[in-house]
């Protein structure tokens, strides 16, 4: 047993140490994807892997994060003093700039505790500059990093970052945010290392009775869920070689007390990167299990504990290597809540919320001396209560913009417009959020890749509202202007400009 009190001191002492990793890194990056977007999160784990505070950052990382971890433990022997860093998607990553360092926290000469941060980078190697390509194998899209230290009895292993950093554009921005996340992590360590000192065993019985305490209290909501078989099916628009109207189809389904979340008849695995892996989908469903039926219980691996997740191997969301993965993370990912959200409407048609924009509208670019990656907002979708938000990023993205000012200081770009799509949301009793007009104009030569969704497809409205406004990629080249595909590897002159117009979110209900 445990004394509820105490459980919800440590649990906050323990969330304000993965909030204070996440400030090392975000004060300490240089990459605007990191100092600015904050395109990152932080996490502490049992030292079986577990984890049991997870910071109010990126959902797709955060779910992801233990099956990097568990893979890391599986082939190294992390030491006092180590840092293991990795991002191979077929082992816990989720696509290769997300890069994963993982430290131990010794206690009494035992390891007790792993603290872990992801950042996503602005470029890892591959064929196009931001390692975000259409690309049709994963060898295309980076430097793939299997589980090794990169800190060895706290040094600095030079030989394994010079390796990192031969492979990667801008390698001093790169060497900077990966010295920040081991910096991030170090405080981590410090901080439990200090609690630990304070408090001792007593931190350790609690890390574990927090993730037993979100499974018990998950798994009796769950037996609250009416029976039934609860399906719904959306598409991605294609994955860039044709194929196009991808499906994802989903059946949640209570039965015996037990819920069974089964990706069965989803599609094969994609030529394009559009694949996810099982740990994606595993973000996916503890973003919404704490959204829909779980909202003040403790996020951490507890809550997925309950749960009977069945995803055919071969499938987009189980993919065999070296199937091309980039868009998996970002868009697939979205796609995936979208269809959670649909089974959980019929389920709980009061947790019910139209769809978003579903996707995260990938801009990357670089070229001589430059390499950079955003995602751009877009529209919320309605639910029962209120309209909307307009111009936010959605569901697996909590990263923010980039300013303006910082963008133009930093690239070769002159940011046009930066505004409201007005009314791009999907009209309704609540209407959707409107999406985002956003034009770059090159000061230099680029190579550009987009990775977009929802420009086929539109975000869905419920129970009678309309649908959000597809979304739109455009190039003005020489004064003439061209529709681009959603997912596109192009090079941009001198004065090119690019226009990516955002989706608006759903309507939720019939207006009066």
């Amino acid at each position: 047993m445990f004394d509820p009190v105490e459980l919800e001191v440590f649990r906050n002492i323990f969330i304000s140490i993965t909030e204070e990793m996440g400030t090392v890194l975000k004060l300490s990056a240089f990459s605007p994807n990191i100092k600015e977007r904050q395109d990152y999160s932080a996490a502490l784990f049992t030292s079986d892997a577990e984890s049991f505070a997870l910071g109010a950052h990126i959902p797709v990382h955060l779910g992801a994060m233990p099956y990097s971890v568990r893979s890391a433990l599986k082939v190294v022997n992390i030491e006092e003093g180590d840092t293991v860093i990795l991002n191979d998607p077929y082992l816990g990553g989720t696509h290769l700039p997300d890069i994963t360092m993982i430290s131990p926290v010794f206690y009494k000469g035992k390891s007790v505790f792993l603290v872990a941060n992801r950042a996503h980078h602005a470029d890892v190697g591959g064929m196009q500059p931001g390692s975000m390509p259409l690309a049709e194998e994963i060898f295309q899209e980076g430097l793939i990093i299997p589980p090794v230290k990169i800190e060895e009895k706290s040094r600095l292993r030079k030989d394994i970052l010079k390796l990192i950093l031969s492979n990667c554009r801008s390698s001093e921005e790169r060497e900077a945010d990966l010295k920040a996340q081991i910096a991030a992590n170090r405080k981590g360590v410090i901080r439990l290392e200090e609690l630990l000192e304070k408090r001792g065993k007593k931190s350790i019985e609690y890390s574990h009775h927090l993730v037993e305490y979100s499974r018990v209290m998950l798994d009796k909501k769950i037996q609250r869920l009416p029976e039934g078989k609860f399906c719904f099916e959306d598409f991605l628009d294609d994955d860039g070689f044709g194929n196009k109207d991808i499906p994802i189809r989903v059946c949640i389904e209570k039965t015996d007390g037990v819920l069974n979340v089964d990706f069965t008849g989803t599609a094969p695995q994609t030529k394009g990167g559009m694949n996810a892996n099982p740990a994606i989908v595993a973000s996916a469903l503890l973003y919404v299990l704490k959204t829909v039926i779980g909202e003040e219980l403790p996020v951490n691996s507890g809550l997925l504990k309950p749960i009977k997740l069945k995803i055919p191997e071969g499938n987009l969301l189980n993919p065999k290597k070296p199937a091309a993965v980039a868009a998996g993370n970002v868009e697939t990912s979205q796609r995936i809540v979208d269809v959670l959200f649909g089974a959980f409407s019929k389920m709980i048609p009061e947790k019910a919320a139209a769809a978003s924009q579903g996707t995260m509208n990938n801009v990357s670019f670089g070229g001589e001396g430059f390499a950079y990656y955003e995602t751009i907002g877009g529209g919320a979708g309605a639910t029962s209560q209120e309209n909307g938000a307009s111009g936010v990023h959605t569901h697996m993205t909590n990263s923010l913009n980039t300013p303006v000012e910082v963008m133009e200081q930093g690239m070769p770009v002159e940011i046009r417009k930066y505004e409201l799509r007005k009314s791009s949301g999907g009209y309704g009793k609540h209407r959707g959020g409107d999406g985002i007009i956003r034009e770059y104009r090159f000061k230099k030569p680029a190579r550009i890749s987009i990775l977009s969704e929802r420009r086929r497809h539109a975000p869905y409205g419920i129970f009678g509202g309309k649908s959000g406004k597809i979304g739109k990629n455009f190039i003005i080249k020489k004064g003439k202007k061209f529709e681009l595909p959603s997912k596109v590897n192009i090079s941009a002159e001198k004065g090119d400009i690019l226009i990516i117009e955002t989706p608006g979110g759903g309507g939720y209900g019939e207006k009066d």
